[in-house]
């Protein structure tokens, strides 16, 4: 392709907090790949180290990763907001994500008329520990001030929604919340026993398994505890990498549990592992609509969580009622318990939550949304579309 083609591609940027695999990450991933080879992408994460989840993006996308780009973490002082903004100049559109990106949000608000910016659409996917238990004052009064000329603040949650319009003071028309997807028919394939590298699941065996980023907030060492009772012959899996494995790995030693709990590192593709889990479980003390819980219905399991974020609204009815009521080790113990001696049952909440997942949560309907929403922004700008 040569130079006047490519240059004539629209140009997304897109400003993260981090780019290493995630939830949000990963759906950015999964919108480039799904968008295709007609846009050109530059990724900055603040972070610049964690860049894992690129090299998920397929081959023939231009994308630029970590270029030169002034840094998303600092004081928001007049001067670095100022170089933030010029350096969106040359795009089509700005995505940013999460409160890591919300200077480069302030900056576009103070400095878009002065520079002629492009549109900026915003994305909140949840809280940091910082803000678990109650949002912080001073970036409640600052999201409210950044966001005030942002073309769009998407949002995958009710509970996130609400926020958006409540405290955030964000009027009706900026806040669109789009639901999380998948390609729900990857996710029905039945997996081969030896998907999971170093790990083979064994006839006579069954598996609690979950996908989550080895972070506090995940309380991973929650459910290695909710899981011990479990008869010998179930394992826990827990996908995924981060700074809570030697955590993790210490309460699966202090009780005796170790030969029964595995950590086989982040998984490439979840829709080749997930249908080995019998039981798919969260322990966190905050989710918004997290992804891991729609891979796990599409592929026909049930699920066991606390009651934060859409969890219930996202699970089918028949799974309702198997919610742990709240996020102590009792609660989430008793939901295992019980799915873990009835095989009937999970077969039955599997099959329901199947059938919700391909009804409300297929990648086509988000990937949809999304274009709409993009493509609305940039030509209200003067910026075509795509």
């Amino acid at each position: 392709m040569n130079a006047t083609a490519a240059t004539a591609k629209p140009h997304i940027l897109h400003l993260h907090s981090t780019f290493a695999p995630g939830g949000k990450e990963l759906r950015t991933v999964q919108l480039i790949n799904g968008f295709g080879p007609g846009l050109r992408h530059t990724i900055v994460s603040a972070e610049s180290e964690e860049n894992g989840a690129a090299e998920r993006i397929h081959r023939g996308i231009a994308v630029t990763l970590q270029p030169e780009f002034p840094s998303l973490k600092g004081l928001p002082t007049p001067g670095r907001l100022h170089r933030l903004a010029r350096a969106m100049r040359s795009y089509d559109l700005v995505l940013t994500y999460n409160w890591g990106a919300m200077d480069a949000v302030m900056a576009h608000t103070l400095f878009s008329e002065a520079y002629d910016l492009p549109p900026l659409i915003h994305h909140e996917d949840g809280f940091d520990e910082e803000e678990l238990v109650r949002r912080m004052r001073r970036r409640t009064w600052y999201r409210r001030i950044a966001l005030g000329k942002a073309a769009g603040l998407v949002v995958p949650s009710e509970q996130l929604e609400e926020i958006a319009l409540v405290e955030w003071q964000q009027p009706l028309g900026r806040v669109k919340r789009i639901a999380n997807g998948i390609d729900t028919k990857a996710f029905a394939k039945k997996p081969r026993n030896d998907a999971i590298r170093r790990l083979l699941k064994r006839p006579g065996e069954n598996w609690v398994g979950t996908l989550a980023g080895l972070r506090k907030v995940k309380n991973l060492p929650r459910l290695v505890r909710a899981f011990a009772p479990l008869p010998d012959n179930w394992h826990l899996v827990i996908c995924g990498e981060g700074p809570e494995r030697a955590a993790i790995e210490a309460e699966a030693d202090r009780l005796g549990i170790n030969h029964r709990v595995h950590l086989p590192g982040a998984i490439a593709d979840p829709a080749r592992v997930v249908g080995l889990f019998d039981i798919f479980a969260l322990s966190s003390d905050s989710e918004q609509f997290p992804v891991s819980v729609v891979e796990a219905m599409a592929a026909g399991r049930p699920v066991v969580a606390p009651r934060v974020g859409d969890i219930a609204e996202m699970v089918s009815a028949a799974n309702r009622n198997y919610l742990a009521a709240n996020s102590e080790d009792e609660a989430l113990e008793a939901e295992l318990v019980t799915l873990a001696v009835d095989k009937r049952l999970r077969e039955e909440i599997g099959a329901a939550n199947r059938e919700k997942a391909r009804a409300e949560f297929d990648a086509e309907k988000m990937l949809a949304a999304y274009r709409r929403l993009y493509t609305s922004a940039m030509r209200a700008a003067g910026k075509g579309g795509f």
